[in-house]
């Protein structure tokens, strides 16, 4: 169990010698697992036998932690920074100093998820072939530069311009983040790390509505408020974007940070997670079983339900607790605590999700928290004396944003193969992207200050959530049934252990990891599964999470 990997039933014996093959020994084999299996076999092959303790990797995690974390995490955090400028612009006058009609600035909303749409299949096709650390760089920066233009637009047809130009550089950003969490961290790691990039929405909300409450306060008769703050947001991007080109390595393999040993670790205690690491190939039969794949339809269906929700809140926000009886500074103060909540929602999730292995039924719990914040929107009556249950519906209704990080988790544990990886991350996107374009057209300033029709659609929208969450464990455990029935007709073993979804803590610290812990197990890469980049559904080691 030390060494990380699903462990089915071995095969025969074979003579002793071929049981460890010598690193001198090896070019036949890398010559064969370099042109199919992932980049990561032939970084094995190359270096032969491997064994490390238990201390060893977790230093090794310690210092991916502490590199690789804070850049994914500032990435997504100027991307949601950026991309929410104009929630936060909303209530300083944006509508009447580019002249916008209620429908335009609706549309402004919904404009930057078609592009990040249209561009989802480019980003899937990039993150397979190019470096991905230059990849998501290059993007922080340009996404930054269109944001800052973006002061210059003072009419309905610039704006949407720009717009669409943000989006089309955000559309990398996500799934580039999910990408860099599986490719650095093992499935039991990866829900807590998706979950604490995708936390950086909450921190936007709060340091937004500062930086938005005190750029809101320089009054000037040569630039607007709103173009103060999107040359504010732009230029910070284009200088964290410049530093994640410098820090950000490509790969485990290409870590110059690590040590050699320590690249060989990265690489190797990902074995067990049966995905792959990054094989810069990309292969068309995974992007067919992607589209033919049961789950990863349901999880889109999923996901864009919940984005059509949030759309809607996310670009409408402001104006709605404006709405409450609050003025435009009282408003942004208090959207700060649906930060706070954010965070120790998406985290806290996460968390329980990881204790408890079932992904499905914390959704379904989940959404039971925006359904009943919904309710009182739609039925609490718009006065002063109310907005204390005003208030409390909004907040209930914001933890929503735990929803969507736990869906892309859940996709990401449950696929494998480097293409299929990037093409069903592509899916889960483009679904957001669906929702969000059509969330914000739910809303209309003529329906304030109820916002009944959006409210009524948000409703629906979480109820079919919380189905989903309960539905989809059950399709996976016919997966789970099928593989095991796969394994014994291979003659392996029907039930293996998964242990790539073992918690850490019970992994004995004074165990060696080493490739032949079975004397009758072969080290013999181009078999291994874990690193030969097959999809999920054609690898009958792979073994569904719930």
């Amino acid at each position: 169990m030390a060494d990380g990997r699903s462990n089915p039933t071995p095969a025969a014996a074979p003579d002793t010698a071929d049981v460890i093959t010598p690193v001198a020994e090896t070019s036949e084999r890398i010559h064969a697992v370099s042109s199919q299996a992932d980049k990561a076999a032939q970084f094995i092959a190359e270096h032969g036998e491997v064994t490390f303790t238990y201390e060893e990797e977790r230093r090794v995690l310690k210092r991916i932690d502490v590199r690789i974390l804070p850049l994914i995490l500032g990435a997504y955090f100027f991307q949601q920074l950026d991309k929410s400028s104009l929630s936060y612009v909303s209530i300083f006058g944006i509508l009447e100093d580019a002249n916008l009609k209620s429908i335009e600035y609706s549309w402004l909303g919904s404009i930057l998820y078609i592009a990040q749409l249209i561009f989802q299949p480019l980003a899937a096709f990039l993150l397979v072939k190019l470096p991905t650390g230059k990849v998501i760089g290059t993007a922080v920066v340009c996404w930054g530069a269109c944001a800052a233009i973006m002061a210059s637009c003072t009419n309905f047809s610039s704006l949407l311009a720009m717009r669409f130009l943000l989006g089309s550089f955000e559309a990398m950003i996500a799934p580039s983040c999910l990408a860099v969490t599986q490719m650095w961290w093992r499935r039991s790691e990866q829900t807590l790390r998706a979950s604490y990039w995708n936390a950086m929405n909450g921190a936007t909300f709060i340091v937004g509505s500062l930086v938005t409450y005190g750029l809101g306060h320089i009054v000037s008769d040569k630039i607007y408020r709103y173009q103060t703050i999107f040359i504010f947001c732009g230029v910070l991007t284009v200088i964290f974007g410049v530093a994640f080109l410098v820090f950000m390595p490509d790969s485990p393999m290409e870590a110059k940070y690590l040590s050699e040993r320590e690249r060989i670790i990265a690489v190797e205690r990902l074995r067990a997670n049966q995905m792959g690491v990054a094989s810069r190939q990309w292969k068309w039969d995974h992007v067919k079983e992607t589209f033919m794949d049961v789950k990863t339809l349901l999880w889109f269906l999923l996901i864009v339900a919940i984005s059509i929700a949030s759309g809607g809140i996310s670009t409408f926000g402001n104006l709605i607790l404006k709405d409450f009886g609050f003025t435009n500074f009282n408003a942004i103060l208090f959207s700060m605590p649906t930060g706070a909540i954010q965070i120790v929602i998406i985290i806290g999730s996460a968390w329980i999700a990881t204790r408890i292995g079932r992904k499905g039924i914390v959704i379904t719990g989940l959404a039971c928290l925006p359904t009943i914040g919904t309710v009182l929107m739609l039925t609490v009556p718009r006065k002063e004396s109310n907005k204390g249950a005003l208030l409390l519906g909004y907040y209930l209704v914001q933890c929503l944003g735990a929803i969507t990080p736990m869906v892309y988790a859940w996709s990401a544990q449950n696929t494998g193969g480097d293409t299929k990886k990037k093409t069903s991350s592509a899916m889960m996107f483009m679904g957001m992207c669906t929702g969000n374009i059509i969330g914000p057209l739910l809303y209309n300033t003529k329906d304030a200050p109820l916002y009944r029709p959006g409210l009524i659609a948000n409703l629906i929208m979480f109820v079919t959530v919380g189905v989903l969450g309960l539905l989809i464990p059950m399709y996976l455990m016919v997966l789970n049934k099928w593989h095991a029935k796969k394994r014994e007709e291979l003659g392996k073993q029907a039930n293996i252990v998964d242990e790539s979804m073992v918690r850490r803590k019970d992994i004995q610290d004074s165990k060696a990891v080493e490739l032949e812990q079975n004397e009758h197990a072969v080290r013999n890469i181009e078999d291994d599964n874990g690193l030969n980049d097959l999809p999920d559904l054609r690898n009958e080691d792979f073994i569904y999470v719930y």
